[in-house]
């Protein structure tokens, strides 16, 4: 089911069509979450949490403004704003990277691989998910929400209030930083 489809459920009955705006964004809203916080419990409960808000407002909503309404980016823009708000009341975890890994699309072995090639992917894997999250927040999301939950940059800068062109160079000078750290330049130094 699109959202056009679901959006206009929504206006015909909130509480009968919002089990199915939760089970299709639910993941996508706990993967941006885990991807932007780093930590699983902290994910889960923005994902709950922006779930309830959209709920508490979307009953606030007269149905015409709800037929009108993005769901997905606007979705977006409440996790994200959620994350920002929790990542300022708490300190960045710096134990495992583990849930950034398996948040994106961790390379997993097959049965003909060899398990040191494997081993070797996660690695790598790994060091690609902590340059990711060493990156300031105002390159890192634009590069999450765009190349990782795929939202155009219409939608990245309906959800981020920023024009396109700045989310543009955003991505782009983020995905420098990244390049430049994989070859070996500190990324502090790129920041500066």
């Amino acid at each position: 089911m699109d959202d056009t489809e679901l959006t206009e459920r929504l206006a015909r009955d909130l509480d009968a069509a919002f089990d199915d705006v939760v089970r299709a964004h639910v993941d996508r809203c706990h993967a941006i979450a885990l991807r932007l916080l780093g930590n699983r419990h902290d994910a889960e409960e923005v994902a709950q949490d922006a779930l309830v808000r959209a709920y508490r407002a979307l009953a606030g909503y007269p149905p015409e403004r709800i037929r009108e309404l993005r769901l997905r980016p606007w979705l977006t823009t409440i996790v994200v704003n959620l994350c920002r708000n929790r990542a300022r009341r708490h300190v960045p975890p710096t134990s495992s990277l583990a849930p950034l890994v398996e948040a994106g699309a961790e390379p997993r072995a097959t049965a003909s691989e060899d398990p040191a090639d494997a081993a070797v992917r996660r690695d790598e894997h790994e060091r690609l998910a902590a340059l990711l999250a060493s990156l300031p927040d105002r390159y890192r999301v634009p590069i999450v929400l765009r190349h990782v939950d795929d939202l155009s940059y219409a939608e990245l800068s309906e959800v981020l209030g920023r024009p396109e062109g700045t989310l543009k160079a955003q991505v782009h000078r983020g995905l420098a930083m990244l390049r430049a750290a994989v070859a070996g330049t500190e990324l502090e130094e790129l920041i500066a």
